[in-house]
């Protein structure tokens, strides 16, 4: 199987590539940082092709794909795993303008690439990695959380799409909670570590789920979060 993981330098993406080498999948790995990506690709440099590529660059992402297709004869699976967000308190433009440009401008191109590809060779399987975040806005980080929801609703269009489409297109989306990442900031409740939430990660594509909560509990919050009254979400 020929897997694209966009985002794979660190974190998530970086362990889900661990996962997919060891079941002796090939790895088209991407990321900003090419030092990063060199590191990882010497997990199996023979199974591993790495890309430099920052996902903000919507006209490079035509050309990666263009060079990716030209590579490798069919793509099974994209994995999109890119994503920023910092706190904003002033709601200085400075921080939300990256946010945008990674989790919604960036995640679009990427995820309507994804799904051309699929449809004109007859199927593949997208997955993005969105958040709990999605189900409710955030004082304290409102761009993170809207850009959040926004891949939320885009994913499901997608999945509706495919289940029209004569192509055998699969959509899932992987909603985590708390992940001890770089993007983790401090110390919080059900943080999981990367390792179990990249193998339940894995494990969520296996079985090709339209959603899978990361880990599987805050299925829990993700209720109570979208009945509680906008005056609760004003004390967190």
């Amino acid at each position: 199987m020929n897997i694209i993981i966009f985002g794979a330098s660190s974190g998530i993406g970086k362990e889900l590539t661990k996962l997919y080498v060891e079941n002796m999948h090939t790895l088209i790995i991407t990321g900003r940082r090419l030092e990063k990506l060199q590191e990882v690709k010497q997990i199996n440099p023979e199974k591993i092709s790495i890309y430099q590529h920052d996902v903000r660059d919507l006209d490079s992402s035509d050309v990666l794909f263009n060079t990716i297709r030209s590579t490798f004869k069919t793509i099974d699976l994209i994995i999109y795993s890119s994503g920023v967000g910092d706190a904003n308190y002033q709601l200085d433009w400075n921080k939300e303008l990256p946010t945008l440009e990674t989790n919604v401008l960036g995640a679009t191109k990427i995820f309507g690439l994804a799904y051309n590809l699929f449809h004109k060779q007859g199927y593949g399987h997208l997955v993005a990695i969105s958040s709990i975040a999605a189900i409710r806005g955030n004082r304290h980080v409102p761009a993170y959380f809207a850009s959040k929801a926004f891949q939320k609703n885009y994913l499901e269009s997608l999945w509706l799409k495919g289940k029209r489409s004569k192509s055998d297109i699969i959509v899932t989306d992987i909603i985590p909670g708390y992940v001890d990442t770089a993007m983790a900031q401090g110390q919080t409740f059900w943080m999981a570590d990367t390792q179990k939430a990249s193998k339940q990660i894995y494990l969520a594509i296996q079985k090709k789920k339209k959603r899978a909560y990361i880990t599987k509990r805050w299925r829990l919050i993700a209720i109570l979060l979208r009945i509680a009254p906008a005056q609760l979400l004003l004390k967190m």
